[in-house]
């Protein structure tokens, strides 16, 4: 009774055939430029990354102090509303 019902038709054939290429005639890959990274390359994406971390850091520092502040400040006004 709550057994689902399959269809009885058969799969229907792939919309997409694929067809044997010839090796010989396939185009010849373009080699990409070769990239020399030297040390200091690798030294300024170092520095970069360290001092993006660090601003992102001193961002979320600063967010989280106003946060704070920004709670008390509340609080504060709130029992100053009460008295």
């Amino acid at each position: 009774m709550f057994l689902p019902k399959y269809p009885d038709n058969p799969t229907p054939p792939p919309a997409h055939t694929h067809a044997p290429t010839d090796p010989a005639a396939a185009p010849a890959r373009r080699s990409l430029p070769s990239v020399s990274i030297d040390q200091k390359t690798v030294a300024a994406v170092l520095v970069g990354g360290v001092v993006l971390t660090a601003l992102l850091a001193a961002v979320a520092v600063t967010a989280i102090s106003v946060a704070v502040a920004a709670v008390v400040l509340r609080s504060l006004l709130r029992d100053h509303h009460r008295r």
